[in-house]
């Protein structure tokens, strides 16, 4: 099994042990962001899991998918009732990892599978689910235990995905800055870039000082908008630490 795939699989298990472990009380109560509830998030997860099965369907058959298709998703899903939309989410991301388990070599090495102007391919097309879902996880485990935090074996395959994000998801703080960011577990080199309306990460191939040091799940929780000073690692300070929390508002 690829390390995508298998990071997928354990991402799945341990959403569905930490729903197990919860009372259904609290389906209601909220997530992270606040304006979430819980079963708004598992909600989120869900629907995304019917999506991107019936994307994945759609490329394989090599047929167009249908644009129409998410909103009588989302409609279906916001008119569930919460521990509908809780349990129905665990059975569609099951459903989704089983489509995703069940494809042979041949199938994957030939899926490429469009979102804009990019292209994936398997291992990514895996990769951007697993990203989606160590974060929402996150979002509901954080709500029962403070300290949880985003498995480094998953962010490890995730975190090249960081650029991309990073491209969409930022905000211009208000000046040219340049920032040389260094994270552990997994080590990248990186070096974030503020200049007027453009953002961007690159990997730091010249060395320098570093602006800002931390866990590699500590910066994909920050691009994600998660790195609150509450859900911050003791540690983890630098001078432009408030500067990026709003630079990166969340997705």
């Amino acid at each position: 099994m690829k390390e995508s795939l298998k990071q997928l699989h354990q991402s799945v298990g341990h959403l569905a042990e930490v729903i197990e472990k919860m009372d259904p009380a609290k389906y209601t109560s909220p997530a992270y962001p606040k304006e979430w509830s819980i079963a708004d998030t598992m909600s989120h997860l869900g629907s995304g899991a019917v999506i991107l099965s019936q994307r994945f369907d759609d490329v394989v058959a090599g047929v167009e998918y249908d644009q129409s298709f998410h909103q009588g998703v989302w409609d279906e899903w916001n008119a569930k009732e919460p521990q509908a939309q809780v349990a129905d989410a665990l059975a569609a991301d099951n459903a989704l990892l089983d489509r995703l388990q069940m494809i042979d070599e041949e199938g994957r090495d030939k899926f490429q599978f469009s979102m804009g102007p990019m292209t994936f391919d398997f291992n990514g097309f895996v990769c951007l689910r697993l990203n989606e879902h160590i974060l929402h996880t996150w979002d509901v485990e954080v709500s029962l235990d403070g300290s949880a935090t985003l498995p480094a074996s998953a962010v490890e395959v995730t975190i090249d995905l960081l650029p991309m994000y990073v491209g969409w998801a930022a905000k211009p703080i208000g000046e040219d800055l340049e920032l040389r960011v260094h994270t552990s577990d997994p080590e990248r080199s990186l070096i974030l870039t503020f200049a007027g309306e453009s953002i961007a990460l690159v990997v730091n191939e010249h060395g320098g000082n570093i602006d800002l040091e931390l866990p590699g799940e500590s910066f994909a929780r920050l691009v994600a908008g998660r790195l609150d000073p509450k859900h911050t690692p003791r540690g983890v300070e630098g001078e432009h630490l408030d500067d990026l929390r709003r630079a990166f508002p969340g997705y």
